[in-house]
C-alpha cells in the first residue's frame, strides 16, 4: 500500500441487494484459503451451497431475496477475509447499505460469519414472505431532493385513499437526487403518475425496479415482527466488545455497543435507509477514504454524487485487492 496513503483515516462499506452478479466472489475463493473458507462455513450455516449459487447461478435463484441475502453476504465476508490476511489495515468506522450492515458489523467483530449468515438467511425468507407476489413493488425517483420526494408519495398515498390503507413511503435516500420509494403497487404506481401529471415533480425521472418485494417500508412489518427475537437471541451471544464503530442506516450515527444493534436492525426493516446522510456523517467524523468492499461499485457510484472529496476503492475482484495493497489503485 502507497505509504502516503496508508494513514488515510479509513471507513469500510459494503453493499446491499443490487450488487450482485453471476460469478461474484470466485476469485476470491480461487485464489485465498481464507475466502474459501468463509464460502465453506456460509454454505453450512444456512444449509445452501452458495459457491454453486454465487459462481453458476442461475441468476434467477441468485436474485431471489431469501438465498440472495446469505450470498450476498458470504461473497462480501470471504472478500474482507481475504483483505484481513494480506493488509495490518486500520479501520475507523464502517457502514452496509441496508444488507450490507450485516457485514459491517461482522467486520467490526461482534459477528461471525455463521451468525451473519443465519440471521440474513432468515431476514430474505422473512423479508420475501412479508407481502403476496405482486402487493407491493419499489421505484427509483430521480431529480428531486429528499423533501419533494416525501411529499410526492404523501400526495401518492392520498390519491390511493379509495383502495383502502395503501401507501408509498421512501425508502432509500440513496444520494442527492436520487431516493428509493416502496410500498402498495398501486400507490407506488400513483407516485410514478405523478412525475408525469403534476408540475410540482415534473423535474423527476420515476424507474420501476425489478425486486421481489417492497423493502424499508410499512409492509415489511410482518418480516421485523419475526426477525426481531432472532436478532435479540444473536446478539445475546456476540461478542461484547467492537472492534470500531458501524454506522446505523436508521439514523446514520455510528454506535460502538452491542446492545443496541437488535433494536437498530430491526426497525431497518421498516424504515429508510439515510445513505447519504451516512456518508455525510462518516466525512464529519474526519474519514477520507471508504473502501468498498462487495460486487460491483454501486457505492462508489452514489458517493460521486455525494461527497467526491472522499477517496473510494473498491475491493471486488483480486485484481482490486493487488492494486490497494501495491498502491497502484486508481
Amino acid at each position: 500500500m502507497n505509504e502516503s496513503k496508508s494513514n488515510l483515516k479509513t471507513a469500510l462499506v459494503f453493499p446491499g441487494q443490487g450488487a450482485q452478479f453471476i460469478g461474484m466472489g470466485k476469485d476470491f475463493f480461487e485464489n485465498f484459503k481464507a475466502s474459501a473458507l468463509v464460502f465453506e462455513e456460509a454454505s453450512d450455516a444456512c444449509k445452501l451451497n452458495l459457491k454453486k449459487l454465487c459462481f453458476e447461478g442461475p441468476i434467477e435463484k441468485l436474485t431471489e431475496t431469501s438465498s440472495l441475502q446469505p450470498a450476498l453476504v458470504a461473497t462480501e465476508a470471504a472478500m474482507l477475509a481475504a483483505l484481513k490476511s494480506e493488509s495490518m489495515l486500520e479501520v475507523s468506522f464502517a457502514a452496509g447499505h441496508s444488507l450490507g450492515e450485516y457485514v459491517a458489523l461482522l467486520s467490526s467483530g461482534i459477528l461471525t460469519t455463521e451468525a451473519a449468515v443465519r440471521l440474513t438467511a432468515a431476514r430474505g425468507a422473512a423479508m420475501q414472505a412479508a407481502t403476496p407476489p405482486g402487493t407491493g413493488s419499489m421505484a427509483a425517483i430521480l431529480g428531486l431532493n429528499d423533501e419533494t420526494t416525501i411529499a410526492l408519495c404523501e400526495t401518492a398515498t392520498r390519491d390511493c385513499i379509495d383502495f383502502g390503507r395503501e401507501t408509498v413511503e421512501a425508502a432509500n435516500f440513496n444520494a442527492p437526487g436520487q431516493v428509493v420509494i416502496a410500498g402498495h403497487s398501486r400507490a407506488v404506481q400513483a407516485a410514478i403518475d405523478l412525475t408525469k401529471s403534476d408540475t410540482r415533480f415534473q423535474k423527476a425521472k420515476a424507474i420501476p425496479l425489478q425486486v421481489s418485494a417492497p423493502f424499508h417500508c410499512a409492509l415489511m412489518q410482518p418480516a421485523r415482527d419475526l426477525m426481531e427475537p432472532l436478532l435479540e437471541s444473536a446478539f445475546q451471544a456476540a461478542r461484547s466488545v467492537m472492534q470500531f464503530p458501524v454506522l446505523a442506516n436508521i439514523n446514520a450515527q455510528p454506535h460502538a455497543h452491542t446492545d443496541v444493534w437488535p433494536k437498530l436492525l430491526s426497525e431497518q426493516i421498516t424504515k429508510p435507509v439515510l445513505w447519504a446522510r451516512s456518508m455525510k456523517t462518516l466525512r464529519e467524523l474526519g474519514v477520507e477514504r471508504l473502501l468498498e468492499i462487495g460486487p460491483g461499485k454501486v457505492l462508489a457510484g452514489l458517493q460521486k454524487r455525494i461527497d467526491r472529496e472522499v477517496e473510494v476503492v473498491n475491493i471486488g475482484t483480486v485484481a482490486d485487492l493487488k492494486s490497494f495493497l501495491t498502491g497502484t489503485n486508481k
